[in-house]
């Protein structure tokens, strides 16, 4: 073993190790890993930074622009609702996630899908009450699973396939001929999940604060002549189970219907009163079909989609205390319009306008963007905070955001583009259509997972350039002796062992020809060496590092590198043992 297997080895092992044991910034710990392989001159600076320029990495980097138009254009929301249900138990969730996601990941390139239901399962787990550690893991493992049906289902295999065809081994695949594998595997990962998921997955339900130790509002909302929610019931509404916020009581041509019954159907006009805390007011306020029922919203001067929502605590100072927010003409003098009051932690019941203001009570603000930066330091105001994610979506656009994305899909998924020009176009279109601004398109990008993700392309090529990846290769496939089924399950481990620990193509180049040298000593057909080397690549399910789908998962979720070994480990062997059984039935040797 040479010095320079040696220091890889080290770097890489420790870095796993700190991974595993620390609580470091997984990016941090990336760059420092390649930094010290440039620095030992294992790798030249082009190598340690070519993931910056990656394809790759920059189309998953731009793909968060296209989800962010999705996102503030409300269509991940419409999308979701009939997509994902409204489960009720986890189990329930995972199912209805899996199922439908491995299916379009058969036909899409798996990581845009993930990026696009990132955000809405987030949603759904907020709305549902479910963990969301508990969701996104197995939305990955569903997109990885569903990437080996088809040749088109991820990068690896058309890489492999190419190789084939361009060295003339083996039989040339069909589009669907993976699916014979493929399908029984995703069967199998997903009754693992159900099953195991409730023991080995993690259970991180951030804590909401209980309603009686925190700022209670009340809002009041309206149900408008254009509502898509005219004739559907509170309960068909989504409106029965808010987190951390109920429906008092709806005013119905002046009579008030209190003990509102999840069976009754809104109307046009109606006035829906609402009670919670401030982060479920935000979510109310980005639901498509309801606005606020003060008039003084539709006086504002700013667009209503580029409005915040914004918590001021009034100063002993304010020039309004003891007046109505009516009769101290707020909106006038502050361009903001109270929604909403809380005094003692306790809302105030009554009609907003009536309110008379003391100091310390805390006013829900619609408003400018502008206006935290205008008030922060005013005397009217002890505290003045923006609420995050309380923007209303742009429903209008939600349209013109989901044409954005079918037409993305159609021209990479029919060759007519490169994935990363439709990605590169989509982005553009959606920032000329204003399905999302510019400063919006910037916060949405995750740079975390990009610099993890480009630091991994340097750590991948110290690995293979200074031979570690060949010796560990080499070493396993001599554990087979000849046999082939022996060797094709030693083909299998190694290009298992090889995605988890640098990336999926780059562990399919590196096997595929000793794989090939293999068969043709033993004398053997290299298309079932093929199809497991295409099995093998694409099913990284015990660490982020191996494959795009897990790590773009590791942030949202709130995952811990032990989490993907726990749950990854016995689906990998799952895996393994059903790639290592079928193939050879149905590609004989």
């Amino acid at each position: 073993m040479t010095w320079e297997v040696l220091t890889v080895l080290t770097v890489t092992l420790s870095l796993i190790g700190l991974l595993v044991f620390t609580a470091y910034p997984p990016d941090v710990l990336f760059v420092g890993a390649v930094t010290l392989l440039l620095v030992g001159g294992l790798l030249t600076p082009d190598e340690a930074f070519m993931g910056l320029s990656n394809p790759g990495m920059i189309t998953v980097g731009v793909l968060y622009i296209v989800v962010a138009g999705l996102r503030r254009s409300g269509a991940i929301d419409r999308v979701a609702t009939a997509f994902l249900g409204r489960p009720r138990t986890v189990s329930g969730a995972q199912l209805r996630i899996m199922l439908p996601v491995a299916g379009l990941s058969a036909v899409l390139n798996n990581t845009p899908v993930v990026a696009m239901l990132i955000p809405a399962i987030q949603d759904l787990a907020k709305r549902a009450r479910l963990s969301l550690s508990r969701l996104l893991l197995p939305l990955s493992y569903a997109a990885i699973l569903g990437g080996t049906w088809t040749l088109i289902g991820t990068s690896t295999n058309l890489v492999v396939d190419g190789m084939m065809r361009g060295q003339q081994v083996g039989t040339p695949l069909q589009l669907f001929d993976l699916a014979a594998v493929g399908v029984p595997l995703t069967i199998v990962g997903v009754a693992y999940v159900l099953l195991a998921g409730r023991w080995l997955l993690p259970d991180r339900v951030p804590m909401l604060r209980q309603l009686e130790d925190a700022r209670q509002y009340s809002i009041e909302m309206q149900v408008p002549a254009d509502s898509p929610l005219i004739g559907r019931s509170i309960e068909q509404a989504g409106l029965r189970q808010l987190p951390g916020m109920y429906l008092a009581e709806i005013e119905r041509d002046g009579e008030v219907l209190a003990a509102v019954s999840p069976q009754r159907q809104l109307q046009a006009g109606d006035r829906l009163l609402f009670v919670g805390v401030v982060g479920s007011v935000a979510d109310l306020n980005r639901l498509h079909g309801l606005v606020p029922a003060t008039d003084q919203v539709f006086k504002l001067e700013t667009a209503r989609s580029s409005r915040r929502l914004v918590e001021a605590v009034v100063s002993p100072s304010c020039s309004i205390i003891g007046t109505s927010v009516r009769e101290g003409r707020f909106r006038n003098r502050y361009n903001a319009v109270v929604i909403a009051v809380s005094r003692n932690g306790a809302r105030i019941p009554g009609k907003v306008g009536d309110i008379r203001l003391r100091a310390g009570d805390a006013l829900l603000l619609e408003t400018h963007p502008s206006f935290v930066d205008q008030q922060r330091d005013s005397r009217d105001f002890l505290l003045v905070s923006p609420v995050e994610g309380s923007a209303p979506p742009r429903h209008e656009r939600a349209g013109v955001a989901l044409t954005i994305l079918v037409a993305m899909v159609a021209a990479a998924g029919l060759g007519l583009l490169p994935m990363l020009h439709a990605v590169l176009l989509a982005a553009g279109a959606m920032l000329i259509t204003g399905c999302v601004h510019a400063s919006e398109a910037r916060k949405a990008i995750d740079w975390q997972v990009l610099i993890v993700i480009a630091a991994s392309f340097g750590l991948g090529t110290a690995i293979e350039k200074s031979g570690a990846a060949t010796l560990l290769a080499s070493s396993v496939l001599d554990l087979a002796a000849g046999q082939p089924w022996l060797t094709l399950a030693a083909v299998y481990l190694t290009t298992m062992i090889l995605t988890e620990l640098i990336s999926n193509n780059a562990a399919a180049l590196l096997v595929f020809p000793i794989a090939a040298e293999v068969a043709r000593d033993l004398g053997v057909d290299f298309t079932p060496f093929a199809v497991t080397l295409m099995m093998a690549a694409s099913a990284s399910f015990s660490t982020p590092i191996g494959y795009q789908c897990n790590l773009m998962v590791y942030g949202p979720g709130g995952y811990r590198f032990t989490d993907y070994l726990r749950m990854g480990i016995p689906l990998n062997l799952l895996a393994g043992t059903v790639t290592v059984t079928l193939v050879p039935l149905i590609w004989k040797f």
